[in-house]
C-alpha cells in the first residue's frame, strides 16, 4: 500500500468517500478497483452457473509497490504454488481508458514495462567546523552533480510498442503535436519537434530512458561541515537497454569520480507480451460497444507491476482494466486518488464480459 498523509487529503485517504461523482480513496484507482472487480465477477460468474472453456484463476498478492524485494508476493506464489496460476496469459493492472473532457480517446493495453532500478549517490568529506568553511563540500559536490543530471536526456529508443502507441496517439492529438510524432517516428526526427514533444512527462517516458532524484539527505548538525551527502536517483530503463550501460552514463553525466554511484537493488527485466490476435481482436471487439471510436493502443507502462515476474515465468501478461478516466487527472499515488462512478461500474461490467469471452464456455 502506498502511504497517505492524511493531512494533505481532503478526505479520508484509507476510508471510501463517495463525492461529486467519484470514489475517493488511496489504490481506489491503483488498483483496488481491479481487485474488486475481478471478485465480485468471481462471485456472479458462480451465482450464474457459469462453466467456461478455460480455467479463470484470480490471484491477489502482496508487496507490488515494493517490487516485491522480501520475495513475498508473486515471487512466492510462482515458486511455491505454480500449478494454481499455470495460465495460457494474465490480465493485470494497468491499461485503462483515456477520456479528454469525458470523451474516450483511447483503451490501452500494457505489454511491456520499463525496468525501475534505484541507484544511491554518496559524496564524503572530512567535515570540519561550520565557521571554517571550505570550497570542498559535499552537500555542494552532490547539488553539483545533480544539477548535471537534471539537464541530461538519455537518448530516444524506440520498440515496436512505443512506435505503435505514437502512430496511434497522432490520429487523437493536435495538429502541430502530431506533427512532432511524426518527426520523431521518422528515420531523421527534428531537433525541435522532439523537444516539444519531450515537454511533455508522459510522452518523455515513453521515448527513452528515465532517471531522477527522488530522496536528498546530507550532513549532522547546522554548525558542522557535512561529512556525507547522499541522493536517491531512481531510473526507468527502457525494455532491453542494458542496465550497466545505465550505470556508466550517471557516473560519466556526474563528473565526479568523488560522487559513488551505488546500484541499492536487483532490476527485474522482461520481454514484451506478443500482440495475440486473440486477445486483440476481443479487447477490439468489446471496447467497440463500450467506448465507440476509441482506438486500441498498446503501450508501455513507465511504471512497474508485478507482470515482469509473470512474463519471465512464460505467462504472457497484458495490463488492461477498463477503467476510464481523464488523462490530464491522473492522481494514482497522489493526494485525492479517485474513480469516477460511472467509470468503476462500466469498468466492472467491461471486465465481466471481457473473460467471458476469453475463457469461453457458457
Amino acid at each position: 500500500m502506498v502511504p497517505a498523509n492524511p493531512a494533505d487529503w481532503s478526505v479520508e485517504p484509507f476510508k471510501l468517500t463517495k463525492r461529486d461523482g467519484y470514489f475517493y480513496g488511496r489504490g481506489s484507482g491503483d488498483d483496488k478497483f481491479m481487485v474488486a472487480s475481478f471478485v465480485a465477477n468471481l462471485i456472479r460468474y458462480r451465482q450464474e452457473g457459469y462453466k467456461p472453456d478455460r480455467d479463470v484463476i484470480v490471484a491477489l498478492e502482496t508487496d507490488e509497490e515494493i517490487l516485491d524485494r522480501d520475495a513475498l508476493g508473486i515471487q512466492w506464489l510462482l515458486k511455491n504454488h505454480r500449478n494454481l496460476i499455470e495460465a495460457e496469459f494474465a490480465l493485470n493492472e494497468g491499461g485503462g481508458v483515456g477520456l479528454k473532457a469525458g470523451r474516450p480517446i483511447r483503451n490501452s493495453v500494457q505489454t511491456s514495462e520499463k525496468v525501475s532500478l534505484t541507484y544511491e549517490l554518496e559524496a564524503k568529506d572530512r567535515g570540519g567546523h561550520s565557521s571554517l568553511p571550505r570550497t570542498d563540500n559535499a552537500i555542494y559536490r552532490l547539488s553539483a552533480g545533480l544539477a548535471r543530471l537534471s539537464k541530461y536526456a538519455f537518448p530516444v529508443k524506440l520498440n515496436e510498442t512505443t512506435r505503435a502507441y505514437f502512430e496511434r496517439t497522432a490520429e487523437l492529438e493536435s495538429e502541430q503535436t502530431a506533427a512532432d510524432i511524426r518527426s520523431v517516428l521518422s528515420a531523421h526526427p527534428e531537433p525541435a519537434s522532439l523537444e516539444r514533444l519531450a515537454a511533455s512527462p508522459l510522452y518523455n517516458a515513453q521515448l527513452r530512458t528515465t532517471c531522477v532524484a527522488t530522496m536528498l539527505e546530507g550532513g549532522h548538525a547546522y554548525n558542522a561541515l557535512p561529512q556525507v551527502a547522499r541522493a536517491t536517483v531512481n531510473c526507468r530503463i527502457l525494455p532491453g537497454e542494458p542496465v550497466d550501460e545505465v550505470r556508466s552514463t550517471l557516473a560519466r553525466v556526474l563528473a565526479d569520480d568523488q560522487v559513488a554511484v551505488r546500484q541499492m537493488h536487483e532490476p527485474v527485466t522482461s520481454p514484451p507480451s506478443p500482440l495475440q490476435q486473440e486477445i486483440m481482436g476481443a479487447i477490439a471487439s468489446l471496447s467497440a460497444e463500450f467506448w465507440p471510436g476509441a482506438p486500441i493502443v498498446p503501450t508501455m507502462s513507465a511504471g512497474a507491476t508485478d507482470g515482469s515476474y509473470l512474463r519471465n515465468a512464460g505467462i504472457p501478461t497484458y495490463g488492461h482494466s477498463g477503467l476510464a478516466g481523464e488523462v490530464d487527472d491522473v492522481r494514482a499515488h497522489g493526494k485525492d486518488e479517485r474513480v469516477l462512478v460511472s467509470s468503476f461500474f462500466a469498468g466492472q461490467e467491461y471486465l465481466y464480459r471481457l473473460v467471458k469471452m476469453l475463457a469461453g464456455g457458457g
